[in-house]
Parts: structure tokens; C-alpha cells; sequence
């Protein structure tokens, strides 16, 4: 079965000055015109964003959100941004569906409502995280055994935020060069997951087979996933985290194409096959080339997914100009970027990069949520100090459980230091990293699920 859609969104939006009401106090003029300088800036960084998507099922377990007009503040056009998410489920597609449906709402609800746009974009990074966990953690109430790989990516202006688990991939081309913003999570393209899992009680080897030979991928056992990060998969173990690898990039007013496609494709294909095969066609017909080129050459042997998005950044308003970059300069990038060696197999190829090209403004990779979730905000209150990090449930003074608290090491460092978790949070949050063994290890005979 093959399905396909195709959406043109056109740049817009709009500013408005909110007078004082009936008893409100008035504003001052300098804060209004500030409001329309940021308004008339933000609206004329809105690339008009062409979008196609080709499908061809194997199981029917890969499933696509594609939102092209989302607003944080409803009725307000400068806050604007565009959403699109492929998830690739495996063991049914419980956890592909309950995370299409709710991963959204979660990342929003995760994010104060009251920031301005530069607040909003540096929190992203945060927000992801604590949805992602947050999605896990409900739709294990759900099911055990259905598990998916997550790629969601938010577009607002020229800025990319791009957060996922699994092995689908977004990938971008801007102006000749090609940009990886994903990271397959396989177990044979870590070995610092394979070291993450088996310290948090994880088994990690291949199929044992008659005779005690070893073949195919490196696998997670019970269960034999070959994946060391998803949603779901409960019954494979918490030390297959939901923890996302989030990449942020801003690119510059040549726009730029994304393809973001699940391993049907990229066992098939290089970034740059993909991108070779699709270079001269629209969005629509160069992700039905990409899944059909990569089917011709593997077989269908599983579901194939291919989203495209053309980033074209508006070029016809020459009364409002392009400020100049200024790297190194700015709260942006200094306080929120974070880059280890491990996060991607991209880094030596960023060494060649143009960054008037692209400008990389956030990276972030690591597995503990310890660390992920407690980035440094230039106001440190952004985040309710008495809401759970994760899911959002408020806390009285008395029940917060820092994220640095360490069960296993009572009196540990920062015990009472945010930010903060609720007891199921944190429950979770000790599970994932082997510290509250939730189910006992079987044997790498039994089947594998990925």
C-alpha cells in the first residue's frame, strides 16, 4: 500500500499591540515599539515550507504527524512554528500511535507559555527531553511490549530543533553541504550505549544459535531489540531509555531541504543517494523517488517512510534586513549550547563546514537525565521550581525530589538543589539508569523484536 500527500504553506503572520483594557495599566511606548520591532522581524524570518511524504507498508507500523501551522499562543501569528514527527514502531504500533498523538502537547506543555520566541527556541532542547520521558513513562501504563523509534522536528523561522530516539533520520542539505541531525541509536553504532546498557544491568550480545555461534546485530536482551533508545518496549527493559538526542540549527537565508525517512530508506540509501536521487523534484514526487529508489535496491522487506520539507526563506522584503551573525555573541548560543564527542558521527564533517551556512546552535546527546535536565537559564525560575520536571504535576515545597538525588548514594551532592521530580518520576528516572531493577533478565534465545 503507498500513500502520499503533499502541503504548501505560505509565509504570514502578523503584529499587534494589545492596549491597556478598562482598568489595566498602560505600557510603556519604548516596550510597544520594542514588541513590533521583534513581531516584524519574526514574521519576515518565515520561510514558506513546502512538504511532501511517501509511504509504502511492509507491517503498517510506521506512522507520520505532519502540522505544518501550529501557534504556541493561540490567535497570535508570531508565534508560529511547524511541526513533523515519524514514528517507526515495532511489536505493534501502540507506542507509533499513543506518541504521534500526545509527544506534541507534551513538548508544549513543557515549555511556560509566557516566553518570548529567543526563550522559546533555547528551552526546546529541555522540553524535548521531559516529553519524551514523559510519553514514555504514560504509555507504559498502556502496554508493555509495543515500542517505537521517534524523529521530531520543529521549524520556527530558519531555526531546526530536531529530537529523536531509534534509527529514522533527519538529515538536511543546504547550499551543497549535508547536515546529519539525527543519530542512529543501533547498538552497533555505540559502543558507549553498549557500556550505558550492560552497566544499567542490560544484556548485550548477538542471536546464539545451534552450535553457540553468534550472528546478526548487536541486541538488548530479553527481548532482543537492537535498539538502545525508544519509546515504549517495556518488556525489553527501562535501560532502553526514551532520552533524545536533540540537535538545533539555524540556517541562513538560502533555506535548505530535509528528508527525514525510517530505516526502510537509510538501509537502502546514503544521505547522499537520497539526496542525488530527489535533487530536481518538488517536495511530493522526491519522497515517492527516495522510498521507490530504496525499495528497488533492499526488496520491501519493511515499511518505508520518506518525509521531505523545502525550507524556502523569504527574500522579497528588502526593508527589513538580515541581521549579520555574531558568533560566540549572545545568550542563544552560549548558554545553551552543549556538544560531547559522542552525540553524532557527524562531527568530523562539521569541521569543513561553512557556518555562514548553517550555525549550529544546540547539541546534546547524553542519556542521564540528571544532566539534561538541568541546563542553565539565564533566569533560573523559567521552569516553576515546584512543578515535576518530567510531567508537569505540581509539587508542594515538601515532595520535590531533585534530579540529582541518588537513592543508591543517600547524602549525594545537590540532593536539594533543582530541578525537581515527582516519586513516579523519579521512580523512573532511577529504573532507566539500572538503579530500580523493574524485571528479571532472560536468556538471548528467545526471539528478537527489532
Amino acid at each position: 500500500m503507498s500513500s502520499r500527500s503533499s502541503v504548501s504553506v505560505g509565509s504570514g503572520g502578523g503584529s499587534s499591540a494589545r492596549g491597556a483594557g478598562a482598568g489595566g495599566a498602560a505600557l510603556p511606548l519604548a516596550v510597544l515599539l520594542r514588541r513590533e520591532v521583534v513581531s516584524e522581524r519574526t514574521v519576515a524570518e518565515r520561510p514558506e515550507l513546502h512538504t511532501g511524504l511517501f509511504s509504502q507498508a511492509k507491517k503498517g507500523e510506521d506512522f507520520t504527524f505532519l502540522k505544518p501551522e501550529c501557534e504556541r499562543l493561540p490567535g497570535v501569528p508570531s508565534s508560529s512554528f511547524s511541526a513533523f514527527g515519524l514514528f517507526d514502531g515495532h511489536n505493534g504500533n501502540g507506542a507509533a500511535i499513543y506518541t504521534k498523538e500526545n509527544l506534541l502537547n507534551n513538548i508544549l506543555s513543557a515549555v511556560p507559555a509566557e516566553l518570548n520566541r529567543e526563550d522559546w527556541l533555547a528551552a526546546l532542547p529541555r522540553a524535548s527531553v521531559a516529553a519524551f520521558v514523559k510519553t514514555d513513562k504514560d504509555f507504559q501504563t498502556k502496554a508493555r511490549s509495543s515500542g517505537t523509534t521517534v524523529t521530531f522536528v520543529i521549524i520556527d523561522g530558519l531555526v531546526v530543533t530536531v529530537a529523536s530516539v531509534g534509527d529514522s533520520r533527519c538529515v538536511l542539505e543546504a547550499e551543497g553541504s549535508i547536515y546529519h541531525l539525527s543519530s542512529d541509536h543501533r547498538f552497533d553504532a555505540s559502543k558507549e550505549e553498549v557500556d550505558r546498557v550492560t552497566e544499567s544491568g542490560g544484556d548485550v550480545g548477538r542471536l546464539n544459535v545451534v552450535g553457540g555461534a553468534e550472528i546478526g546485530p548487536l541486541r538488548c536482551w530479553p527481548g532482543g531489540l537492537c535498539l538502545s533508545r525508544s519509546i515504549g518496549d517495556q518488556d525489553v527493559g527501562e535501560f532502553i531509555v526514551p532520552v533524545p538526542l536533540v540537535k538545533q540549527v539555524k540556517l541562513s537565508t538560502a533555506g535548505g531541504r530535509l528528508i527525514i525517512a525510517s530505516d526502510g530508506v537509510w538501509d537502502a540509501l546514503s544521505a547522499e543517494a537520497a539526496f542525488n536521487c530527489s535533487r530536481e523534484l518538488s517536495p511530493e514526487p522526491a519522497a515517492e523517488q527516495i522510498v521507490k529508489t530504496a525499495v528497488q535496491s533492499k526488496g520491501l522487506r519493511d515499511d518505508t517512510t520518506c518525509i521531505v520539507v523545502d525550507i524556502i526563506a523569504e527574500k522579497s522584503n528588502p526593508s527589513v534586513p538580515v541581521p549579520k551573525k555574531q558568533p560566540g555573541i549572545g545568550v542563544f548560543k552560549n548558554m545553551f549550547r552543549k556538544k560531547t564527542s559522542s552525540d553524532s558521527s557527524s562531527h568530523a564533517d562539521r569541521e569543513y563546514m561553512d557556518p555562514d551556512i548553517v550555525e549550529e546552535t544546540f547539541e546534546d546527546g547524553c542519556a542521564l537525565l540528571s544532566k539534561r535536565l538541568d541546563s542553565e537559564y539565564p533566569v533560573r525560575n523559567m521552569f516553576k521550581l515546584f512543578i515535576c520536571a518530567i510531567c508537569q504535576v505540581e509539587l508542594k515545597p515538601n515532595q520535590g525530589i531533585s534530579v540529582h538525588e541518588d537513592s543508591s548514594q543517600p547524602g549525594s551532592l545537590r540532593r536539594w538543589d533543582g530541578p525537581f521530580l515527582c516519586q513516579s518520576c523519579q521512580e523512573k528516572k532511577e529504573a532507566m539508569e539500572g538503579k530500580r531493577r523493574s524485571r528479571d533478565s532472560s536468556s538471548r534465545n528467545s526471539g528478537s523484536s527489532e
